[in-house]
């Protein structure tokens, strides 16, 4: 489906939501934060999805941050209710889909764009992509969970010292450092993205499901409680039909059909 600045497209198991103002370098702006909420919720209702692919649009960038006119217009109270719906929450909800969701990152990945990159699962980046956390530049600190979620990837050293200076970063460093989970030539970015989204969309949904869930709340507690819920979240493994599959598969030396019971 077509929103006013964003697409989304499914092929098979796999959808692709594309942020498509590139004659502003995919800046968000107001209309495409609703775009991106309206986008997750048709993503939701869609159970035929296993994977959500998120890029830009155009050569030059995957985000370059926020629509600067768009802040000049805000005051604090404003801020207030941007991050409870539409910026911090709107990527919160994001990282709290229940599929796998993949960065393509092609560019500029800037300020709003990287914290929307940093709630996807796994990043993978062209080589020509560019990273930083600008806001310090504008008298102001990310707002859209920068700095929890960097800390989580690279260290609170290093993301205090992105954050703390606003420098810009290339692909290799950002993979150094274990911003992005692979880099690769510009020309095989989307084939290599298609390649892992297709392999993930062959895997049982519901253990999908429950990594997910158990790597994301063991983040936010104590190891013991995440343990626990890892226990659980296997047990619970058990009870399904792609468990019964998965074995049956491996016993007959044939590839698995997970149906997501």
């Amino acid at each position: 489906m077509e929103y006013e600045t964003v697409t989304l497209e499914k092929e098979g198991a796999v959808a692709t939501l594309t942020l498509n103002r590139p004659d502003r370098l995919n800046a968000i702006s107001p209309q495409m934060r609703e775009d991106l909420r309206d986008a997750l919720n048709e993503v939701r209702e869609d159970d035929d999805i296993r994977v959500l692919i998120v890029t830009g649009a155009g050569e030059k960038a995957f985000i370059a941050g926020a629509d600067i006119p768009e802040l000049r217009e805000m005051n604090q109270w404003d801020m207030m209710d941007y991050l409870s719906t539409l910026s911090q929450q709107l990527y919160t909800d994001y990282g709290n889909l229940e599929i796998p969701v993949i960065a393509m990152i092609n560019g500029y990945c800037f300020g709003g764009g990287l914290e929307l990159a940093l709630a996807c699962d796994i990043r993978i980046a062209s080589e020509d992509a560019s990273f930083g956390q600008l806001e310090i530049r504008l008298g102001m600190m990310p707002g859209g969970g920068a700095t929890q979620r960097l800390p989580a990837l690279v260290g609170p050293a290093m993301a205090k010292e992105l954050m703390f200076t606003g420098r810009i970063i290339n692909a290799q460093e950002a993979l150094r450092i274990g911003l992005v989970n692979r880099v690769v030539p510009k020309d095989k970015l989307r084939e290599t993205v298609w390649e892992l989204a297709r392999d993930l969309a062959q895997k049982s949904p519901i253990a999908l499901k429950l990594i997910k869930r158990s790597v994301n709340r063991g983040t936010q507690a104590p190891s013991d409680l995440g343990l626990a819920y890892e226990a659980l979240a296997e047990c619970l493994c058990f009870t399904t039909e792609d468990h019964e599959e998965g074995l049956s598969a491996f016993l007959e030396k044939r590839e698995p059909d997970f149906r997501g019971k």
